[in-house]
């Protein structure tokens, strides 16, 4: 007992020089805190079509937490990325967000999922060359992201006007996520190289096997955002997280919908 109490005070005395670090646990909470915007209040013009609230994603289905397909972020990150948008309004493009704040209970469903062996439903088109126990290894899915503090969006760009894009059908046949244009599934957005969530390195940003288009569209995204004070995860082209973000410890778990930021 002693030699823990003795543990305990040393531990303390480390976190308060700061030594060692001691992650925030997520704050659950049905609303979300001063600061959160929806971002079609902030800018209606940038596209919209939250993945992860539909049934075209990695796991097949709406993914907990999300309520309604709508983008929430922090006030400085929607600002941002209004930015961003008008960067490209001015080269004929558009952006399209995928995801934005990501509740908490929402990285839950995602490891819960991982878990599940024999839930492989969209493995031919998400990660068909990567086996879904190495989701974890591979560092694809974490118990923690960067989307649950608020200020991290993916997202691709879509030429103007924008051409409709059908909807996917359940039960459809499935395309690997990093075959061609055309054979993939037909995203409206201008030609990344891979469909995002693309659990390949095929999606890593400057990976050189796609083709110059795609590199070309992949920069095109990057110089919006970097000029607009994001920085881009190496791993993923369509992953972007404020520079600057106002609550870089802290991971929130409230529900994605517009209720929450009433």
């Amino acid at each position: 007992m002693k030699r823990r109490s003795e543990h305990t005070v040393w531990l303390a005395v480390l976190v308060l020089v700061g030594l060692v670090s001691v992650p925030t646990p997520a704050v659950a909470d049905e609303k979300a805190p001063p600061g959160f915007v929806a971002l079609r209040d902030v800018d209606p013009t940038i596209r919209q079509e939250i993945r992860y609230a539909g049934l075209h994603n990695f796991v097949g289905r709406p993914v907990r937490g999300y309520q309604e397909p709508t983008c929430l972020l922090t006030r400085q990150a929607a600002l941002a990325l209004r930015e961003a948008q008008r960067m490209l309004l001015r080269q004929g493009y558009t952006l399209k967000v995928y995801d934005c704040f990501r509740p908490q209970r929402a990285v839950n469903d995602f490891v819960a999922w991982a878990k599940r062996v024999r839930d492989d439903r969209m493995k031919a088109e998400f990660y068909p060359e990567v086996d879904k126990s190495r989701l974890f290894e591979d560092g694809y899915i974490a118990e923690k992201s960067g989307h649950s503090r608020g200020s991290t969006v993916d997202l691709t760009v879509v030429r103007l006007p924008v051409r409709p894009q059908r909807p996917y059908v359940p039960g459809e046949r499935l395309r690997p996520c990093f075959a061609p244009v055309g054979e993939r599934f037909p995203d409206n957005s201008v030609d990344m190289g891979t469909g995002f969530d693309c659990f390949d390195t095929r999606a890593h940003t400057d990976d050189p096997r796609v083709s110059a288009t795609a590199r070309e569209n992949r920069q095109r995204l990057r110089a919006a955002m970097e000029s607009a004070g994001f920085t881009n995860y190496p791993l993923e082209w369509w992953h972007y997280t404020l520079r600057d973000e106002p609550f870089p410890d802290t991971y929130f778990d409230f529900p994605v919908t517009r209720r929450s930021v009433r």
